[in-house]
């Protein structure tokens, strides 16, 4: 009784599996599994058509240099500062190397392993900025070919390019600082009274200018507070919603014992 129930069992999976008597393969017909697969078939070329369609028509609404959808960007210098919370931003500047949490630069000169670490990112900073345009820009000025841009070269940093002095005056206590502007979209440069002012047009590849301060003369053993500002008249400083708009600060101290 049990050896026929079994081969019962038996024949009743394999007759699922294929039925000679119904010629069906799992239970189904080939005609049936010949409607099922091109419903799905055409099911999937509908969805896949319905993705490209959506997916050019987006693309077709996108510009190629600046984001669709724009937003206030935080202030780099206020998004290091952790024990006060930063408001929105439009305009932010930073500086290089990277100061700690609270913006400070401290070192001793008389400690090598104090000040290396800056002078190996301003290196590591500036190597990387020249060697990405080599082979896209142009010295000089670039006229009518938007693929090209004014390519940096980083002796004009002089005494801060690191090429005569790989330490940028760390060692002897005359520290240079790189400042940088952040990419503003929209945002065309100004000049505001008679100081000096660079003029950039938007260009692919484009590289936003940098700025080199050499501290030659710095209070030392002292914390010294130093506060660098954009002078444009289209870039708004002093704003109470943001008061980190348009400029930078920080803290440098050198220490000689």
């Amino acid at each position: 009784m049990y050896d026929k129930m079994a081969k019962d069992g038996d024949n009743g999976w394999k007759e699922y599996v294929w039925n000679p008597r119904t010629r069906e393969f799992l239970g189904r017909t080939a005609s049936s599994w010949g409607l099922i697969l091109l419903f799905y078939l055409v099911f999937y070329i509908f969805l896949a058509g319905m993705f490209c369609l959506t997916m050019y028509v987006m693309l077709q609404t996108l510009d190629d240099h600046k984001p669709k959808w724009q937003d206030r960007l935080s202030t780099p210098v206020q998004c290091l500062r952790v024990l006060t919370p930063s408001p929105l931003s439009l305009t932010g500047m930073v500086i290089r190397p990277k100061a700690d949490e609270y913006y400070e630069i401290t070192y001793n000169t008389q400690k090598t392993e104090s000040w290396d670490m800056y002078a190996q990112t301003l290196d590591k900073f500036l190597s990387r900025k020249s060697g990405l345009f080599t082979s896209k820009s142009l010295l000089g000025e670039v006229k009518n070919n938007p693929k090209r841009s004014c390519q940096f070269n980083r002796t004009i940093l002089e005494d801060c390019s690191g090429i005569n002095d790989r330490y940028y005056g760390y060692q002897d206590g005359k520290p240079c600082i790189i400042i940088k502007l952040n990419r503003v979209i929209g945002m065309l440069p100004g000049k505001d009274g008679q100081a000096p002012f660079v003029t950039c047009g938007a260009k692919v590849n484009y590289s936003q200018p940098l700025v080199a301060v050499k501290f030659l003369n710095i209070t030392t053993n002292e914390d010294v507070n130093i506060e660098c500002r954009i002078n444009a008249n289209n870039i708004p400083t002093g704003s109470i919603r943001d008061k980190w708009a348009g400029r930078v600060s920080f803290k440098l101290r050198i220490n000689t014992i």
